[in-house]
């Protein structure tokens, strides 16, 4: 009977989550669209009136940011409030953009606003990528690795038997350890990140730790069904949730908004910021990542507690057994 349960727990599971899994990785990409985008308009009111009609003609798509003029335009983009402005000018219409920001959603700026003005469009790019890396392959291709860091870690702790202090302490130093060596990859041999090393690294270091300490410590509480929960939010949700290689406005929602809670969308958030716009736009993807490696090493410090309390129950049980004996 067991056997037969096995066979059919095969053939039933493993079907199922191969659906889930073309699922989140299929189906955000072939919805992505623009969805309320922040996009900035600069000049004077009458001028950019025409421009921010035609931007409404798109109902949805742009969430406009009006600026006074082209240097308040560019400080915005710069502090990521927005991906790019439009300013409005003598001569017609001239577009900002942030490649750094995301290759993709530059391209898709640069094509739209063409279109509306019927011509192409002067365009500058006011943070652009490394040219060691212009399409930004690289830190769209670290969102993988950096979730299974993350898994790898927290599943060898669980699978160790580690606990408490020391599992603490092998999931923080791991972490560390793996922001260093993809620090010195990206950006001190490929040159595909242009911030502060240190900062780099520690951004690496933090995603790697949030995934790891959330894979731990919900197999701390829920044992290895907890280490299969946590590597399903950080790898089958969390990475193509994550919006790093578009930008999680060009996502359908709820996926958008969700992968900027999970480790590998926030991560990837703090490492653009801290790689290309000196720190800006870096608290928001810093807390999430924050919340997810302290609660996961908290029931990590907290799994010999959880261990004890079944066995004193059991103990206490036996006790009262053999006092009615």
């Amino acid at each position: 009977m067991s056997s037969t349960r096995s066979v059919l727990a095969v053939v039933v599971l493993v079907p199922a989550l191969i659906a889930l899994a073309l699922w989140a990785f299929v189906w955000p990409n072939a919805r992505l669209a623009p969805r309320d985008l922040p996009l900035g308009v600069a000049g004077p009111a009458r001028a950019t009136a025409p421009v921010e009609a035609q931007l409404a003609e798109r109902d949805g798509a742009f969430e406009v940011h009006r600026y006074a003029d082209a240097a308040a335009a560019r400080t915005a983009i710069e502090e990521r409030e927005v991906y790019g402005a439009v300013v409005a000018t003598p001569g017609g219409p001239e577009l900002l953009v942030a490649s750094a920001a995301g290759p993709s959603v530059a391209q898709l700026l640069t094509e739209a606003v063409g279109r509306q003005a019927g011509r192409p469009v002067p365009t500058e790019d006011v943070v652009p990528l490394p040219a060691a890396d212009p399409r930004g392959s690289a830190l769209n291709s670290s969102v993988l690795p950096l979730a299974l860091a993350g898994i790898a870690a927290g599943g060898l702790v669980t699978l160790l038997g580690l606990r408490g202090l020391r599992a603490v302490l092998a999931v923080a130093g791991a972490s560390a350890a793996i922001g260093l060596v993809a620090a010195a990859v990206a950006d001190s041999w490929l040159g595909a990140l242009a911030g502060d090393w240190w900062a780099e690294a520690g951004a690496l270091g933090l995603t790697v730790l949030a995934g790891a300490a959330g894979v731990a410590g919900l197999a701390a509480v829920l044992g290895r069904a907890g280490m299969g929960v946590g590597s399903l939010l950080v790898m089958l949700l969390g990475n193509p949730f994550s919006g790093v290689t578009s930008a999680p406005e060009m996502l359908p929602e709820p996926v958008g908004a969700l992968g900027r809670l999970l480790p590998p969308g926030a991560g990837g958030s703090l490492v653009r910021s801290v790689a290309y716009f000196d720190g800006n736009g870096a608290a928001g993807p810093l807390a999430v990542l924050a919340c997810w490696a302290l609660a996961g090493l908290a029931l990590l410090a907290l799994g010999p507690l959880l261990d004890r309390r079944p066995a004193a129950g059991a103990a206490v049980r036996r006790a009262g057994a053999g006092a009615a004996a």
